[in-house]
């Protein structure tokens, strides 16, 4: 079994190397990239990233969540599910996926474990990623119907997708603190876009709060009572002195909801072409 080595500096723990032909995203880190620890290091480590790749950078290092830690690397470890075993596994959270000029955001849950956990790209390896590429690529934000590794060859243009927290959850569970120690992340993506960016989409109610969240700590106009989730639920949100975001909510592409009928390609396509 494949074993995770240790940033020589950081300590952070890296997958062996990888195999060619094996699609294993570029790394954005490097020896010298710092590793937050604690909240108090996400906060500031978010706030100082100079552009999006110094971003992706420390969040693919991040240590700050011990639980989180301990369950991400013990899948990537000896946690394998068995179809697998034979590959390496990323191991580490996950830095967001797709076009650095987007106009539009797409706000997710977290990696899943055996999906961008062990790829290393959001949303890439799983039955989540199976539907939300193919609604993209059939509305014309991806190049691609799917996305099996991040050396597929799959692009997307005019979309970003990001997680609320980077890094796998048990049982795909945050904690609220989990939550709110990988928010300042989410934070400083939406102020590199603020200036462009016209469309959120919100995937679930833990992905519509934390976009929600991110507005009003940015000190975005955001509406009164808060606005409630629901598939195809809009928000106006005010960025300082320019045109408003729109928020879109959408049912999460988890297997709980498409295969049980609660969202169909059609409902997804649908708030995907109103963005």
């Amino acid at each position: 079994m494949a074993s995770l080595d240790p940033h020589p500096l950081t300590g952070q723990r890296f997958p062996s190397p990888v195999p060619p032909g094996t699609g294993w995203p570029e790394d954005p880190a490097g020896p010298d990239t710092e590793a937050a620890h604690d909240a108090d290091d996400v906060a500031r480590l978010a706030g100082a990233a100079s552009d999006q790749r110094d971003l992706d950078a420390h969040v693919s290092v991040c240590r700050a969540c011990p639980r989180l830690v301990e369950w991400r690397e013990e899948v990537a470890t000896t946690g394998r599910r068995a179809s697998f075993r034979d590959q390496p596994y990323w191991g580490r959270p996950v830095p967001s996926f797709g076009d650095p000029d987007a106009e539009v955001l797409i706000v997710g849950l977290a990696p899943a474990a055996n999906g961008a956990n062990r790829t290393g790209r959001m949303f890439t390896g799983d039955r989540s990623g199976d539907w939300l590429y193919a609604a993209l690529h059939r509305t014309g934000y991806a190049n691609s119907p799917t996305a099996t590794a991040a050396g597929d060859g799959l692009r997307l243009s005019g979309v970003r997708i990001i997680a609320t927290v980077r890094c796998a959850p048990p049982a795909n569970k945050p904690t609220p603190a989990e939550k709110a120690t990988c928010a300042p992340w989410l934070d400083r993506e939406l102020r590199f876009a603020e200036q462009r960016v016209r469309a959120i989409l919100a995937l679930g109610s833990i992905g519509w709060d934390a976009a929600l969240g991110a507005a009003r700590r940015l000190g975005w106009e955001v509406p009164v009572p808060k606005p409630r989730f629901g598939h195809g639920a809009e928000a106006l949100l005010g960025a300082g002195d320019r045109r408003p975001v729109r928020l879109v909510g959408s049912y999460h592409v988890s297997q709980q909801n498409t295969f049980t009928g609660k969202l169909t390609e059609a409902m997804l396509d649908e708030v995907l072409t109103r963005l």
